[in-house]
């Protein structure tokens, strides 16, 4: 049986009963996507090599960005491992857009605005950058610590953590924007909130904070807009997607209940023991958001994965999951660890995969 008919739907009464909300109902048996993946969407010139794709978006042009921890020098430990790379809508290699940035230390997200700004989001050097269709820096948002400073450190993880600091961000991870150009900013593995800035660069504030309940966050990990400014964020340590307005007001959550197949395998470790504790972060469970997507329209669909059982799910923007495609694997059509989705149209997918180090471009036969 569909393990179980996904452990029960992964105790779909988690969410309910310990968040204290009503989790949008996803079906308990949806479809299978039929898709192919592109052989070869990037061409690599001559030695130059992708790492762990932690990025992918696309312009209006169709160009490809690739945000991707190559490029790695010094030590194992505290090396920059972070390169960004522009394709054609073809697939051709462009250029490399900031070779050797202050910025550039463990590769998060890319994303690109709606005047074809690149933004990337660094985690370890907890800064947020904004290149102009030409690749020069144009704005920065937060600070990396001071190779001088004695007290430089990989980040601590306090419990309760340390009070949040204006302007400043704790292993950042993701930025969407609303019709008015305001950037909300996913800050993320340590501070958990959502900082909200303007299109000058001022300040706004933020909200959310760490925990489990209604409004609170465990690892936003990713992050995307509606055309009603309708703000999804992958609350992915609570093994949900949160939706907020504008101004942080929890609207709805979306959970993803969907029965997988009694062989499925992670794509690297051991088969998550199901359910997991409460309280605990739900990062390797069923259904856990690490990436999201909405599409352009009309009529928009919203886009997640998972890296257990390592699938990507269609939903209608309530959360009704409408149809799943893909597993863990190596192989075309295959995933390791998906950590973020771009999608230009409702059937053109591009991902960025840690454990393949790669770019699949996927095209939906729905």
């Amino acid at each position: 049986m569909m393990k179980r008919l996904g452990i029960a739907l992964y105790a779909a009464a988690i969410s309910a009963a310990v968040l204290g909300l009503h989790p949008v109902p996803a079906l308990a048996q949806v479809k299978e996507i039929s898709f192919e993946s592109v052989p070869n969407p990037l061409k690599m010139p001559p030695n130059l090599y992708l790492g762990e794709v932690s990025g992918v978006a696309v312009n209006s042009k169709g160009h490809i960005f690739a945000f991707s921890r190559g490029s790695t020098t010094g030590p194992a430990y505290a090396a920059a491992a972070a390169q960004l790379l522009e394709f054609d809508k073809d697939g051709n290699f462009i250029k490399e857009i900031g070779h050797n940035l202050y910025a550039w230390s463990f590769a998060h997200a890319v994303k690109v605005d709606k005047q074809d700004n690149i933004w990337v989001t660094d985690k370890g050097s907890d800064q947020v950058v904004r290149f102009n269709p030409a690749g020069q820096v144009t704005m920065v948002f937060g600070r990396k610590q001071e190779a001088s400073d004695e007290s430089t450190e990989p980040l601590k993880h306090p419990k309760p953590p340390l009070p949040p600091v204006d302007g400043l961000f704790r292993q950042v991870t993701d930025i969407t924007w609303d019709k008015a150009g305001n950037g909300y900013i996913s800050d993320g593995y340590i501070n958990s909130r959502i900082a909200r800035v303007a299109p000058d660069g001022e300040w706004l504030g933020s909200f959310g904070t760490p925990g489990d309940g209604p409004g609170q966050l465990n690892t936003p990990h990713s992050i995307a807009i509606d055309a009603n400014d309708n703000i999804y964020v992958a609350d992915r340590g609570n093994r949900r997607i949160q939706v907020f307005d504008t101004k942080g007001n929890v609207k709805r959550e979306i959970t993803i209940n969907v029965p997988y197949p009694e062989n499925a395998k992670p794509a690297i470790g051991n088969v998550p023991k199901l359910p997991i504790p409460a309280g605990t972060p739900q990062t390797q469970a069923p259904g856990a958001p690490w990436a999201v997507c909405i599409t352009p329209g009309p009529h928009q669909y919203l886009y997640a994965s998972d890296a257990f059982p390592g699938r990507i799910y269609k939903m209608e923007l309530d959360g009704t999951v409408v149809g799943v495609l893909g597993k863990s694997g190596k192989q075309l059509k295959e995933f390791g660890w998906i950590h973020e989705i771009a999608c230009p149209s409702e059937n053109v997918l591009y991902v960025g995969e840690l454990l393949n180090w790669r770019v699949q471009k996927l095209v939906l036969k729905p």
